[in-house]
C-alpha cells in the first residue's frame, strides 16, 4: 500500500485568483452580454480604451489572449464594427488595432457600470483595503515575473 500524499501547506492562491476573478467579472458579465460582448472582446476594447492605436502584440499582452486566439477576436470586432485594423504606417510587418467611435462609445457606455462596481469594492473593502489589494497583486505580478 502506497503512502498518503502529503497534503498541501498553504492555500490553493491561483484557484482562490481564479475565484476572486469570476467573483468581480460576475457583475460586469451581464453588462457585456447584454452589449453582445465576450469577456476576451470587452478586454481588447480596454486596452484600446485606454491606449488608442496599439499594436496587435500588445493588444495581446495587455489583454491576455494568446496571439491565434486574438486573431478570431479582432476578425469577429471588426465584422461588428467595433474596431478596424491596419498595417503599422512606421513599420509596414505589424499591424495595429484601434476602436471605432462604435466601440468607443462602447467602453465610455460600459466604463460607467464597471466603474460603480469599482466604487462599490472601494466603500465596501475601504479604500486603504482596496489599496493594499492593488498593491500585493501588484508586487505578486512583478515577484513572479521571470
Amino acid at each position: 500500500m502506497s503512502a498518503a500524499p502529503k497534503p498541501f501547506v498553504h492555500r490553493n492562491l491561483p484557484r482562490l485568483l481564479l475565484q476572486a476573478r469570476e467573483a468581480v467579472m460576475g457583475h460586469t458579465r451581464p453588462s457585456l452580454r447584454h452589449h453582445g460582448l465576450s469577456d476576451q472582446q470587452w478586454r481588447v476594447l480596454r486596452v484600446l480604451g485606454e491606449h488608442g492605436v496599439v499594436e496587435t502584440g500588445r493588444v495581446a499582452r495587455e489583454a491576455f489572449i494568446l496571439g491565434p486566439s486574438l486573431t478570431g477576436v479582432l476578425t469577429r470586432m471588426e465584422r461588428d464594427g467595433l474596431i478596424q485594423r491596419q498595417r503599422d504606417p512606421e513599420d509596414a510587418r505589424c499591424t495595429v488595432v484601434q476602436a471605432t467611435e462604435k466601440g468607443l462609445r462602447l467602453v465610455e457606455k460600459l466604463s460607467l457600470t464597471i466603474e460603480a462596481h469599482y466604487v462599490w469594492m472601494e466603500k465596501s473593502l475601504g479604500k486603504e483595503k482596496l489599496a493594499q489589494l492593488y498593491d500585493l497583486l501588484d508586487t505578486l505580478i512583478e515577484l513572479e515575473q521571470p
